[in-house]
């Protein structure tokens, strides 16, 4: 039997039908420790500083499964940038694009009025929003200036 933190872990995942191993739960173990915003990289970095013969493969294929069973959510801020988020709260985003840096925004402090028509047989099932930024006067690495 599991105590601390991994026992908590290990249940997470069992009630979200997530069968247990140990490369999952060293990754479940860093991934929920806080409310955070992390890549696979960061994940790889992480996990690896206590278990080296953990695989790229492994880390993408377990955050693709933590998504899938919502434990975690995609934060896409450009096509070569993913995040994955622990908040599973509604909330939306800042992206400053010289840091990198990924910080919350209250879901309450953001309205959305005017949605398009959506396609016959189909329901909206969430809005994402990230707000991307960068200090005055700082180029984007990312983005033309605007």
């Amino acid at each position: 039997m599991m105590d601390g933190p991994y026992s908590e872990v290990a249940q997470q995942l069992s009630r979200h039908g997530i069968q247990l191993t140990p490369q999952r739960l060293a990754i479940a173990k860093l991934l929920f420790a806080c409310p955070q915003h992390l890549s696979a990289d960061q994940v790889l970095q992480g996990v690896q500083s206590s278990d080296a013969s953990l695989s790229k493969a492994t880390v993408y294929n377990t955050l693709r499964l933590f998504v899938e069973k919502k434990l975690l959510r995609e934060v896409i801020v450009d096509p070569s940038r993913v995040f994955y988020d622990s908040n599973m709260a509604p909330h939306h985003h800042l992206y400053d694009t010289v840091t990198g840096e990924l910080t919350d925004i209250c879901a309450s402090s953001i309205r959305v009025s005017g949605l398009p028509a959506l396609p016959p047989g189909v329901v909206a099932e969430g809005i994402d929003i990230v707000v991307r930024t960068r200090p005055e006067g700082a180029v984007s690495l990312c983005y033309p200036q605007v």
